[in-house]
């Protein structure tokens, strides 16, 4: 996925996975993935993405703060 944030291209193909979680079973509605990456400057961002009953009903990039980023990491543990 590439997103533009503040006014730089960033795409997940070339950045590294931390963490990628999982709810739900593929096919469910209500399920959803959320995955943590790391891009080279060392930028923090969360992908999203689920089914039509889930928190993430389109796909979404959102850049945290590296503290934000550790407490997601600490929370999905």
């Amino acid at each position: 996925m590439k997103k533009t944030v503040r006014g730089v291209v960033y795409d997940t193909e070339n950045m590294t996975v931390v963490k990628k979680v999982s709810h739900g079973a593929f096919g469910d509605p209500a399920g959803y993935e959320e995955t943590l990456y790391v891009a080279e400057n060392g930028s923090y961002f969360l992908y999203t993405n689920g089914g039509e009953a889930s928190p993430y009903t389109a796909e979404k990039l959102t850049s945290l703060s590296k503290a934000k980023a550790a407490a997601w990491e600490k929370e999905n543990a």
